[in-house]
């Protein structure tokens, strides 16, 4: 199934430790102050992620994010603005995140919507090149941050947000240019590809019978990537000669054929990790692909 990364897995993997005030459905907010890599190198598609949180970083060095149909270029300083819409992976070896607040959706429930900035909406700018002088008014927005966090005032966390939201402004006020954004015209079919294959084989990988695809069509698997549904369909054809339709279908039969010579489960269970919403829905399916039903390829 499709890998996401949450709160308890960045604290974990990133952090090596979880706050114990951490709980599903509840606010969340915490800074950090780092001389270290918060990110691990993610050199290959399967770091092509989504996250169940917000996060905004100013980060130092070198590096390159790539989203579904771009790829943005750190020459020396940005600040990140990641959130759950928007899936990307990246190289960020050569970073040193100074500063970084991670915070959810909870965090922000009955005090706006973030998601009318367009630093989080699809398509907006959520990397923004910073000059010293800017990276040294970020900086300072952080320490106040991290001042107010160890802080007893009781009204610390709407502080929190307010200078969540100042940091937000401060992109868009400064009009910041985004880093160069570079689609190349020979690889850029390639690599839409490659991270719609990797989607692919995660959201199919079935270990058990709680598990159900979610995402079925060609438009599903589009906005999960954060492109339009016909540029996924130009980009698979141009770099596979199929359709986005043909290559979901080969697949979701590919994983019915494993699970019904391989499992024990039966057909119904089957269907419904395939995501049909009836066993007789995947019967036809199954036909319709190969000539025969489910029970005689099982039986074969």
């Amino acid at each position: 199934m499709v890998k996401v990364e949450t709160l308890e897995i960045f604290y974990r993997d990133k952090i090596g430790r979880a706050p114990e005030n951490l709980r599903q459905g509840a606010g969340h907010f915490d800074i950090f102050k780092t001389d270290y890599t918060l990110d691990q190198p993610l050199p290959n598609p399967e770091a092509y992620r989504r996250r169940d949180f917000y996060k905004i970083s100013l980060s130092h060095g070198k590096s390159e994010v790539q989203f579904a149909d771009k790829t943005v270029q750190i020459k020396k300083q940005a600040l990140l603005f990641l959130n759950p819409q928007i899936p990307c992976s990246g190289d960020l070896s050569q970073v040193n995140n100074s500063f970084c607040i991670v915070f959810n959706q909870h965090f922000f429930h009955r005090y706006g919507n973030l998601h009318e900035y367009p630093v989080y909406q699809p398509g907006g700018t959520h990397i923004f090149e910073l000059t010293d002088e800017q990276v040294r008014d970020v900086e300072n927005i952080f320490q106040r941050m991290l001042e107010e966090k160890v802080s007893d005032y009781v009204y610390k966390y709407d502080v929190l947000r307010n200078l969540t939201l100042e940091l937000i402004h401060f992109a868009l006020k400064t009009q910041l240019r985004s880093a160069t954004q570079v689609t190349p015209p020979h690889n850029a079919a390639e690599r839409i590809a490659t991270l719609f294959t990797t989607l692919l084989e995660q959201h199919y990988a079935i270990d058990d019978t709680t598990q159900q695809v979610s995402l079925r069509s060609a438009a599903d698997f589009a906005r999960h990537m954060n492109i339009h549904v016909n540029h996924l369909n130009r980009a698979l054809k141009a770099a596979t000669g199929n359709t986005t339709s043909h290559i979901i279908a080969a697949r979701c039969l590919s994983e019915a054929k494993s699970l019904l010579k391989q499992s024990s489960w039966s057909i119904a269970e089957i269907a419904y990790s395939l995501g049909f919403l009836e066993p007789t829905h995947f019967n036809a399916f199954f036909k319709k692909q190969t000539g025969t039903s489910p029970r005689k390829f099982r039986n074969v």
